[in-house]
């Protein structure tokens, strides 16, 4: 399910490093003792801290730096001891470290502290400072803030006691003989520590965004934010009230805080497992955390869904195999806009935050086959910090592993075709189907030889599946993705998916199989201080938010093509170009939009004809959906709304074409290669048919299509053997849209055909010149025949425009030019 690539590996990357080092200082030519080297910390920038027992028995601190590839000593004990904490400065000037002291044995007689929390200066190795001395778990980490390493004389650094309370230290720094940096007035260092926080009972440290996120509890557990700022100061800009067991947490839990190797809890004593992610892209919040098995054999996760004013209770039934394995807790694993929440060999759920109103768009998965691309237990790893850009990354601490992780877009292939060929009933592998399609599609849409791929399937299963029409899911999705990106505020008005234009969403889709899920609306997060004094990412999730409350208040936020459509049918019954008018503006908009993109190969010839009735819908959708945008995001303002719906409809026009040539170059057709000369073979009845479903699809919806092929001499070939494949009753109604003088033949020739049917049914006449010898049967007198249209073309309607006469002066002309072509005296 998941790509993984190998970031870090301590064996690779440290121990071999130490060996060769610790080698050269025992001055044997290779050291084959343990090192015992342990993972610490990862900092901001990605570097690794570790310690590891040296050649002379005592304890050392290293980093390793992932650009340079190199590691580095940054200070060693004068004796063996255990780290539990620690953390080094941006500048790498301070080095802090907490210390898990022995108070077993014979130093149990000593008056000893259980934990001893150190400053100490590196650069170069000098003075070091007590900072804490206590009977309690210390954790210690440096903010990192945007300045420039050189020039900054000044660091500060949180430190977290397990008493429930976090200290923010100001360490002001001095620069002696040009090189040499210390700590100014150190005995004044603890004195002046300000505290941030108090009895908390759990924290978790975000270094990627200098975020601390703490839970405290009196009446009510209360999830609280503090943001670091470049400028040294802090601010609690977020409170959320979560409703929680109040036996919840029997001891303090820290979460990305390093790595202690000297403290273990046990998982039964772990009652809550609670991670919280944020998306700067998404302009998203997640608060994720859960509940062990219960006797009911039933996991319980809850994911509160901030940006979307809502929260999500899972419940999950797993067999016996769960509750054998040990495994209590899933693991939480952020992805772009998907939480994924892994138990090893149970299931694997990527719940989508970004549509999250129906269960299946969001990929649920069950068996042993479940796994995240390597043999890997959820208990073993660790969730490092996020970076939108670079991913996720995750730490396996007892190998010393670390690797990104992304969504394996060839997996999702893999669902989508082999449930393709799979024939369950009741369409029960449509909600998997469905998901994959909409994560291929909506998060990784971006890469065309991936589109390709997806259209390719969809060439190679045309028919609809039973629960939805997945050219439409297609179409609707991949719009929805193009157009995501030019405001947020499209998300909650604009489609998705075809589901939300069925009258009843099909059962199948509405759950899960195995999962229960219960919504709760209006969670009511507390933004801290007035919207202007909120920054960057608060600000915009407090925006968010609040839109979304105000579209959840409305009604039918969410824009339907389907509540065009008698508009759309009056559009089509009217015939006079005439009449079409009024939307030719917006349409002129559209395709000056579409002109202006490269074609590519220009495969298929769209966009070229004076098509006036689909002229006619671009318009009429243009007006339709700039309507409904300025009914439900006014705040936009009209200027941007008219360039968003204009862009919206010229990609949905663009994308049809897309589709097209790529159905074009799957079957390796040319541009002209449908004609009247030659039969046509099975890629062209396939690119036939795939033509036909986008029709069926698009109208269903009430979606326009570009303008078809102009009149060409190589285009006219092309829809002569469209025609010459379609039954007589489908072609005839063709011809009546098709502008041309064949169609006008045609419709003529039908037109007295069924007049003189009539006439002879009505008064018995029969036609005296068939039986005469040479003539030939399908002969029709001229003359007779320009008489008998006179007397009873007054009664009759014109077949091109119901409400005038026929021009019986054509109808003739055009006869005797049918008639000529019989004989043989015309050619065609």
């Amino acid at each position: 399910m998941l790509k993984l690539k190998e970031q870090f590996d301590l064996q690779r990357d440290v121990v071999f490093d130490l060996l060769k080092k610790e080698a050269s200082v025992c001055r044997v030519k290779e050291y084959s003792e343990d090192v015992d080297t342990r993972i610490l910390n990862i900092e901001r920038d990605g570097s690794v801290l570790y310690s590891w027992k040296g050649a002379t028995v005592t304890t050392r601190i290293g980093k390793y730096d992932p650009n340079t590839k190199q590691n580095k000593l940054l200070y060693t004990f004068d004796k063996q001891v255990c780290v539990s904490s620690c953390s080094l400065n941006k500048e790498e000037t301070l080095l802090a470290v907490s210390l898990a002291q022995n108070t077993s044995g014979q130093e149990r007689l000593k008056p000893i502290s259980k934990c001893l929390t150190l400053l100490i200066e590196i650069h170069p190795i000098n003075n070091t400072k007590v900072l804490k001395a206590v009977d309690c778990r210390v954790k210690v980490q440096f903010l990192h803030q945007e300045t420039e390493a050189k020039s900054a004389l000044e660091s500060h650094l949180l430190l977290l006691a397990e008493d429930g309370y976090v200290d923010l230290y100001h360490v002001l720094l001095s620069k002696h003989e040009g090189y040499r940096v210390v700590i100014s007035n150190p005995e004044r260092l603890t004195r002046t520590a300000e505290r941030i926080v108090e009895d908390f009972c759990w924290a978790q440290w975000d270094g990627h965004t200098q975020r601390l996120y703490c839970l405290t509890r009196k009446d009510k557990f209360v999830l609280r934010c503090i943001q670091f700022y470049p400028n040294q100061s802090c601010d609690t800009v977020f409170e959320l009230v979560l409703k929680l067991p109040a036996n919840a947490f029997h001891t303090v839990r820290f979460v990305s805080l390093g790595f202690d190797h000297y403290h273990v809890e046990k998982p039964e004593q772990e009652l809550i497992r609670m991670q919280v992610f944020t998306n700067q892209n998404e302009r998203s919040m997640c608060v994720c955390y859960s509940q062990p098995l219960t006797d009911k054999r039933e996991l319980t996760y809850v994911v509160v869904l901030v940006h979307k004013d809502c929260s999500k209770r899972f419940r999950v039934s797993l067999g016996n195999d769960a509750l054998n394995s040990g495994l209590l807790h899933p693991l939480f694993i952020p992805i772009g806009y998907y939480i994924l929440v892994y138990l090893q060999g149970c299931f694997l759920h990527c719940i989508n935050t970004r549509q999250q109103e129906l269960l299946c768009h969001s990929l649920f998965l069950t068996g042993q086959d479940v796994n995240l691309g390597a043999q890997l237990q959820s208990d073993a790893l660790t969730v490092m910090h996020k970076d939108d850009e670079t991913g996720v990354r995750l730490l396996e601490l007892a190998s010393g592993s670390i690797r990104t992780a992304e969504l394996s877009p060839a997996y999702l292939l893999q669902i989508l075709r082999s449930d393709a060929r799979a024939r369950c009933p009741s369409g029960r592998t449509d909600p998997r189907r469905l998901a994959a399609l909409h994560c291929l599609l909506v998060f990784m849409g971006d890469d065309p030889k991936l589109e390709l791929k997806v259209v390719e399937w969809l060439c190679d299963n045309m028919n609809t599946f039973e629960s939805f029409d997945q050219i439409q899911e297609f179409i609707l999705a991949s719009l929805f993705r193009i157009c995501y990106k030019k405001s947020l505020g499209l998300d909650k008005v604009l489609p998705y998916s075809c589901l939300f234009e069925k009258k009843e969403v099909p059962a199948c889709l509405l759950e899960l199989r195995g999962v229960l899920c219960t919504t709760e609306l209006r969670i009511v997060p507390d933004f801290k201080g007035k919207a202007t004094r909120l920054q960057g990412f608060w600000a915009e999730l407090q925006w968010n938010t609040e839109r979304t409350k105000c579209l959840n208040a409305a009604s039918n936020p969410r824009y339907r093509t389907s509540h065009i459509r008698a508009d759309w049918d009056k559009l089509r019954s009217e015939s006079k170009a005439s009449s079409h008018v009024n939307h030719l503006e917006n349409t002129k908009k559209v395709l000056s939009v579409v002109d202006t993109w490269c074609l590519d190969k220009k495969l298929v010839p769209l966009f070229q004809e004076e098509d006036h009735q689909q002229r006619a819908f671009i318009g009429l959708t243009v007006d339709k959906l700039r309507e409904h945008l300025n009914r439900y995001l006014p705040q936009l303002g009209k200027k941007k709304i008219d360039s968003l719906v204009v862009n919206y409809v010229a990609k949905l026009l663009e994308l049809i074409r897309h589709m097209l040539e790529s159905a074009w170059l799957k079957y390796k057709l040319g541009p002209h290669v449908l004609c009247l000369a030659t039969k046509g073979g099975p890629a062209e009845w396939a690119v036939f048919h795939f033509m036909l479903r986008i029709l069926e699809s698009t109208q269903s919806l009430c979606l326009p299509l570009p303008p078809d092929l102009d009149n060409s001499e190589a285009n006219e070939r092309l829809k002569f053997s469209v025609l010459k494949r379609l039954p007589e009753p489908m072609e005839q109604r063709i011809y009546h849209m098709w502008d041309h003088p064949v169609s006008s033949a045609s419709i003529s020739r039908e037109y007295v055909k069924a007049l003189l049917e009539k006439h002879s049914k009505n008064k018995g006449f029969v036609f005296a010149g068939q039986d005469k010898p040479g003539s030939r049967p399908e002969f029709l007198p001229l003359t007779y025949l320009a008489k008998m249209l006179s007397d009873i073309e007054s009664q009759a309607l014109n077949p091109f425009e119901e409400k005038e006469n026929v021009d019986a002066r054509f109808v003739e002309e055009s006869a005797l030019m049918q008639t000529l072509i019989h004989l043989g005296f015309e050619e065609k």
